[in-house]
């Protein structure tokens, strides 16, 4: 939460247990912007290591962790003052109960105590840990819980974030003792996008689909940083493939993915995208070109 030069770095933690987070973060503290537990996943395997969404089970046990690192970052002397160069932030995020009565609980217990609570926000999935990715998120089960919470503390909606015009906030009426003004009196704060971000990193930029600009950029860092070639076709492949939204356009067409994924070196995968790139745009030069 700190007024850095470039973008704000949260790091995100798989945990279930309080002095392994704690110490991930004390590690990890001095070169991002704070710290989030994800209580979110509802992949089996996290579950079943209880993390992620089965964690949504054991409000305890996620407040113990939290206060435990909340007490390692004080220890270390990081603050909650954003303007400081040693503010950082703590946060979680979380997905809904059915019963929205236990995700309520599980709010309260993470906030703590309002004049100190031990998260800065909270990142709220409004769907359940079994409801699968392509039914709709539950916007009522948001505006119940923004106009609970949304003026106690900074909510964050992740879930169907696909582009910036097409964000799924509801309507709220706005809490007379909420003095901080919110997106369209929501009382959301911002948003996370973490399926539709990898399929078009220039989403916050405003663009609906990726470009082939996004995907130069994107081969530049690969050779200045270096990623493992699986990384780099699965990032690649979608990017490439179609946008997340209703615009389904892209950028190569399913043939040309499965021939992408056929190469067998970075050098290949460069010459691939270059030749390609030169005979969709007429131009020579290949992604060097592009800016």
């Amino acid at each position: 939460m700190v007024r850095y030069s470039k973008p704000p770095t949260i790091a995100q933690f798989g945990a279930s247990s309080p002095i392994e987070l704690s110490r991930a973060a004390s590690l990890v503290i001095p070169y991002v912007n704070g710290v989030d537990l994800n209580c979110g996943c509802p992949q089996t395997w996290a579950c079943a290591a209880n993390l992620g969404a089965a964690l949504m089970e054991n409000r305890e046990l996620v407040r113990d962790m939290l206060v435990e690192t909340r007490g390692v970052m004080q220890r270390d002397g990081w603050v909650r003052d954003k303007e400081s160069s040693r503010g950082r932030s703590l946060s979680v995020k979380i997905r809904i109960h059915k019963d929205l009565r236990k995700t309520v609980d599980f709010i309260n217990t993470v906030i703590g105590d309002l004049q100190e609570p031990l998260v800065d926000f909270i990142t709220i999935h409004p769907r359940t840990r079994r409801t699968p990715s392509n039914i709709p998120i539950d916007t009522d089960a948001l505006r119940f819980l923004a106009s609970e919470f949304g003026h106690k503390i900074p909510l964050i909606l992740s879930g169907d974030v696909f582009t910036l015009s097409s964000i799924p906030i509801p309507t709220l009426e706005k809490h007379a003792d909420d003095d901080v003004p919110t997106p369209a009196g929501t009382g959301i704060r911002g948003v996370m996008s973490a399926r539709a971000i990898l399929m078009n990193p220039a989403l916050y930029a405003g663009h609906d689909t990726c470009s082939w600009k996004v995907v130069a950029s994107f081969m530049r860092n690969v050779v200045a940083s270096p990623l493992p070639l699986r990384l780099v076709h699965h990032h690649l492949g979608e990017m490439c493939g179609p946008g997340p939204g209703e615009n389904k356009a892209a950028l190569l067409d399913k043939r040309e993915r499965t021939a992408l994924l056929k190469q067998m070196t970075m050098l290949d995968v460069i010459d691939f995208l270059d030749r390609t790139v030169d005979g969709k745009l007429g131009k020579t030069g290949g992604l060097s070109r592009i800016r």
